[in-house]
């Protein structure tokens, strides 16, 4: 029910970050999401792709500060109000979101976010009913 999620922190300096794509283009690694958050000094590039294990491996041997975690993808009908009622009955069973993104995938949004409660969390998408993606999704 979850996927992983490469974490990489970045020096917000020009050429950092596209170092770290022309690796992943080099190794033929899909990106299918991404998003950054930034700092003064530093930015943390979140990517899912079609194979983390392999996109993990390359950026670690290049000496890339880089983070494999565990995040759940949502499938949802791409439809005004959908995205708005999964994080409602996420937030109304009592798990926290620490950061959510978003984007389209063959048609369907997707919802990727990270908690601190994933049991709570697989339980309430389990009662829902929810759609969720695997990695076997994105390969």
């Amino acid at each position: 029910m979850t996927i992983k999620q490469l974490s990489i922190f970045i020096e917000n300096k020009s050429g950092t970050l596209i170092k770290v794509l022309d690796m992943l283009s080099k190794a033929n690694i899909q990106i299918i999401a991404s998003t950054i958050a930034d700092t003064k000094d530093y930015g943390i590039y979140r990517l899912l792709t079609n194979d983390s294990a392999q996109a993990y491996l390359i950026l670690k041997e290049s000496g890339i500060n880089v983070q494999l975690s565990d995040v759940i993808a949502l499938s949802i009908d791409d439809e005004p109000g959908r995205a708005a009622n999964a994080v409602k009955q996420i937030s109304d069973a009592g798990v926290s979101i620490l950061y959510l993104y978003s984007f389209v995938w063959k048609g369907k949004g997707v919802l990727v976010f990270r908690t601190d409660q994933s049991e709570k969390a697989k339980e309430t998408i389990m009662l829902n009913k929810f759609s969720f993606l695997t990695e076997k999704d994105f390969q």
